[in-house]
């Protein structure tokens, strides 16, 4: 059954006020509730009951937060995977994959309904992964093959009531090309999030600046805003050390709790949880340069104790719309 999308005509984060969302997702489920999630498909616990309730469970430690610090939160679905070539991995068709992609956002919709109030307003945002690996680009696609690919995705979440997309770990431009085409395709604001290396740059070796500006060319600055994650703060801090009108474009932080690169995390056999403390100052440091800066979660390594520790920070940051 269809779900009306309650904020899709108007996102009211984009009007300022802070908002928080979920950490690590895959990091946590995996290391600290033990939980198996092959290819890092935290989609895949939407099998059974159980899995359903350890997501739920997951989401509540986040909502606890925001409702107790009395702020946004954005109930971010756990689709990171959950486009057809991942799912088939696992032996799901790409039918299978559509009504994946359905439940989860009727999961989040669950969540809001339980636990939204006037203070924490709750947006849902069905969240896009790349096609290849969260770290490398690998083989890269045209823009228009990225739009034919992720268009699957994003319709189940437009036909399901979401009120947004969120594409993350963006490796390069084309794919955020891509995404941002599809979502506009279906009537979708787009939020797109890239990751870079600890030089600041994307694993293509393309800067930030230039990839936002590729992808607001070649989609009529399309997207809502961007976003930053799967690196550390220290990886990225110098990129943000400017004024520039490309900065006014980023909306988000969605940063590992580590300082190593991706290749060390993909060789560590451990979970580094860095500074949770450290991690909440440099975010406010972020925040106090650039206050456009409003969504505000975590990514690999990350957990309910970094997003609690971000926003004692940030909270009381004045902050104004984008």
């Amino acid at each position: 059954m269809s779900i009306d999308a309650k904020y899709r005509k108007k996102l009211p984060h984009l009007g300022g006020g802070l908002y928080l969302t979920d950490g690590g997702i895959e990091t946590s489920l995996i290391f600290q509730d033990g939980l198996d999630l092959p290819y890092f498909s935290a989609f895949h616990l939407l099998r059974d009951a159980p899995g359903r309730r350890a997501l739920v469970r997951y989401y509540e430690r986040y909502i606890e937060i925001a409702k107790s610090d009395g702020v946004g939160f954005i109930l971010e679905s756990p689709t990171w995977r959950a486009s057809t070539d991942w799912g088939q991995k696992l032996g799901y068709s790409a039918d299978d994959m559509a009504a994946v992609n359905r439940t989860s956002i009727r999961l989040m919709h669950d969540l809001r309904e339980a636990y939204e109030t006037l203070r924490t307003p709750m947006i849902v945002s069905g969240c896009v992964g790349p096609r290849g690996d969260g770290y490398v680009p690998g083989e890269i696609m045209s823009a228009d093959e990225a739009w034919a690919y992720h268009a699957h995705q994003v319709s189940a979440f437009a036909e399901a009531g979401a009120d947004m997309v969120s594409a993350v770990t963006m490796t390069n431009a084309n794919e955020a090309i891509g995404v941002a085409r599809a979502a506009a395709k279906a009537g979708m604001p787009v939020a797109v999030s890239f990751t870079v290396e600890t030089d600041g740059r994307l694993p293509t070796g393309q800067t930030l600046p230039e990839a936002i500006s590729e992808v607001d060319a070649a989609t009529s600055s399309g997207p809502a805003y961007y976003m930053i994650n799967c690196a550390h703060p220290t990886h990225f801090d110098s990129v943000l050390h400017t004024k520039a009108a490309w900065t006014r474009r980023i909306g988000g932080i969605r940063a590992n709790a580590s300082k190593r690169s991706h290749q060390e995390l993909n060789d560590s056999p451990d979970l580094d949880a860095g500074n949770p403390i450290e991690l909440g100052g440099q975010y406010r440091d972020l925040v106090q340069r650039h206050p456009g800066i409003n969504v505000l979660g975590g990514c690999c390594g990350t957990d309910h104790r970094h997003v609690a520790a971000i926003s004692l920070a940030c909270r009381l940051v004045s902050r104004q719309a984008a």
